[in-house]
């Protein structure tokens, strides 16, 4: 800690006597920040930062017993930006091109069949095997890795293996990070970027002859997931000179038999994955095999079928993959972005739902930005950092802003001045679309400038690298989120392999512009059912960002509901991880903390007393960064019983300096 932030932690107030640890006043000792009823209202901000004014006490319908309007919130008639008519998905843009008979007639023989060859030419013999074109993708990729590559190792989510000790057979003993990067040859994009093509022939040559040496039979092991084939498949058609410059000439032959058979082996079982982005990403490699490979125009009509199809059960009306990770959402834009690529080299056009869809999705990704501009963690994914979102969004070629609001996509977003508010408000993906499935929510993240201040920890797609692969399930739990635990059970059942079962089924959500002592606000509040068949008890949160960023109003609301019994009590847990670097120490009535932030501003988090007999906690984290590498952080955990005929816990997190 440094020692303007020692100083921060330490400082006593004029205003505040009692020395180093005492609470400022956000609350009065009888005045939560949420009442019950409007008539008992009165301020609860006498005396925080006296050069502002007042703020008057904000008031809501007590959930739990029906109460009368709350009058402190006039509804600005400003409703939330609505997805423009162009953005609006509609199945039209899954159509396929217009084909002509003959067109229509050779992809139905493709599909059951006929060899491409014969269909393309039927009255000459097939052409030789070769590249058409040589493609050019605008997406870069790290560095880094391919400088470890260079110098003998595999660098994965943080952690570095050595390529000669690694095992490429399949089945093999791989952790899932290190089995995509080595099975899906995404290594290569990260070789591409480090050094010119010449120089890298030989770490690459040296790689693709261990890998084809140790699977020469297709379709045994899980180098042939259709996930892993397609990435495979398309890395080595966009990045074939990395392999083949200078004295890799004779890896040429080679590399085309591997690419012919793995797309013929794609051709007969990509449509019988069941995962959604499997699919995507085996048809996209089909259709890229059929642009740059001779005779490949009944493979590309096949696969543009397959491909708008398979986008079609992919992505949401408003952009978002239905599995609702940013991970996800990133391998699929890069997907189309490299497949454009692919019909750029042989100057054709590609089909339009391609811009289309690209146009949708980047909004919707960055719904998911944060203050210092890198993503969110959501869903097992890590915090991607700004300059590698920057890079995907200049070769999206779409220049978007982030989307507020979204229904299927399940997140929100609120930007006031220089904070930013993101909450999931929607169940977790269906079981049928998870991919690393979390139990998050009603969660939320919250940033002020480039300042990561309530986070997630975020990042079990990359358990196995630097991130332990034991505690995979955990951070996958409702606890590894900063948002209401009861009873220390996840609000959605979290399996094994990325999986979900039951739990949150249905989420109430409302927005809207509100003013609060003169101030705009906007107000988020959502509830779930995924205590109610256990507990008996709705989580309802109510979340209120002023309209500077800088104030922070919430309230977690447990409601009766369902046909258990109200009598007696249940443990809770509301749980705040803290952004790296903050700094955080208790007050001394246990009812709040002080936070001293790296960029040396000074924030206190503060639970009213109406909150019965919870008490605030500190406790250690982890938040894992967009290299999967883990940082050790703090959490403000807001613990006691709760009543099981309801109860709520008002709470205020406030920039004082």
């Amino acid at each position: 800690m440094s020692e303007g932030q020692s100083d921060l932690l330490s400082a006593t107030r004029d205003d505040a006597p009692g020395g180093t640890q005492a609470a400022l006043p956000l609350f009065d000792d009888h005045e939560p920040l949420v009442e019950a009823k409007a008539e008992e209202s009165a301020p609860i901000e006498q005396q925080v930062e006296r050069e502002e004014p007042p703020a008057s006490q904000v008031k809501a319908t007590q959930p739990v017993k029906p109460a009368a309007a709350p009058p402190f919130q006039e509804p600005l008639e400003v409703d939330p930006e609505p997805l423009e008519p162009s953005r609006a998905l509609v199945p039209a843009d899954f159509a396929l091109p217009h084909a002509g008979p003959l067109e229509a007639a050779i992809r139905w023989a493709y599909k059951l069949g006929v060899p491409g060859a014969v269909l393309a030419a039927p009255l000459r013999k097939p052409a030789r095997p070769r590249f058409l074109a040589m493609v050019e993708t605008p997406l870069p990729g790290d560095r880094a890795a391919g400088v470890a590559l260079r110098a003998g190792y595999f660098q994965v989510g943080g952690l570095k293996a050595p390529i000669g000790k690694l095992d490429f057979a399949s089945p093999s003993k791989l952790t899932p990070p290190f089995a995509r990067t080595v099975h899906g040859f995404t290594w290569m994009r990260d070789l591409s970027s480090c050094a010119p093509r010449g120089q890298c022939a030989d770490t690459s040559g040296r790689i693709f002859r261990a890998w084809i040496k140790q699977n020469p039979v297709p379709g045994k092991g899980a180098a042939w997931d259709v996930e892993f084939a397609g990435l495979r498949l398309l890395n080595w058609l966009v990045h074939t000179p990395v392999v083949l410059s200078g004295e890799g000439e004779a890896l040429k032959m080679p590399l085309l038999t591997a690419i012919e058979t793995t797309a013929r082996w794609l051709d007969r079982h990509v449509a019988g994955s069941d995962d959604g982005l499997a699919q995507v990403t085996g048809w996209t490699a089909i259709v890229a095999a059929g642009l740059l490979l001779p005779d490949g125009k009944p493979r590309r009509l096949h696969g543009e079928a397959g491909l708008l199809k398979s986008l079609g059960e992919l992505v949401s009306d408003d952009g978002g993959v239905f599995s609702r990770s940013p991970s996800a959402q990133v391998q699929a834009i890069s997907l189309l972005i490299d497949l454009r690529a692919c019909y750029a080299a042989v100057k054709r056009q590609p089909p339009a739902a391609l811009d289309a869809l690209l146009s949708l999705m980047v909004p919707a990704l960055l719904s998911l930005r944060m203050g210092d501009m890198g993503l969110g963690s959501w869903q097992g994914g890590a915090a991607i950092d700004d300059a590698s979102l920057d890079a995907l969004i200049v070769a999206s070629n779409v220049r978007a802003r982030p989307m507020l609001e979204s229904r299927q996509w399940g997140y929100q977003r609120v930007k006031a001045r220089h904070g930013v508010l993101v909450m999931d408000a929607a169940p977790p993906p269906r079981p049928r679309h998870a991919r690393q499935g979390s139990a998050s929510t009603l969660a939320f993240e919250l940033s002020h400038k480039n300042q990561r201040i309530v986070v997630n920890c975020g990042g079990s797609e990359l358990a196995g690298a630097l991130v332990p692969a034991r505690i995979e399930q955990g951070l996958r739990g409702t606890s590894a989120h900063s948002t209401l635990v009861l009873d220390e059970a996840n609000s959605t059942a979290v399996l094994l392999n990325g999986q979900i079962g039951k739990g949150v089924e249905e989420v109430d959500f409302t927005r809207e512009a509100v003013h609060q002592g003169g101030r705009r606000a906007t107000k988020l509040e959502a509830a779930h059912n995924g205590y109610v068949a256990r507990y008996g008890l709705r989580h309802r949160r109510i979340l209120m960002l002023s309209d500077d960023g800088s104030e922070l109003r919430g309230e977690d609301v447990l409601e009766p509901s369902g046909k258990q019994g109200k009598r007696g009590k249940v443990g809770f847990a509301i749980r705040f991880h803290l952004g790296l670097g903050i700094e955080a120490r208790l007050t001394d009535d246990g009812m709040g903390a002080h936070l001293a932030l790296p960029d040396a501003s000074y924030w206190q988090f503060r639970l009213a007393s109406v909150s019965g007999e919870a008490h605030c906690t500190l406790e250690d984290s982890l938040w894992v960064d967009g290299h999967g590498r883990p940082h050790g952080v703090q959490q403000i955990v807001v613990e006691g019983m709760a009543a099981r005929g309801g109860e709520r816990f008002p709470w205020l997190l406030k920039k004082m300096g």
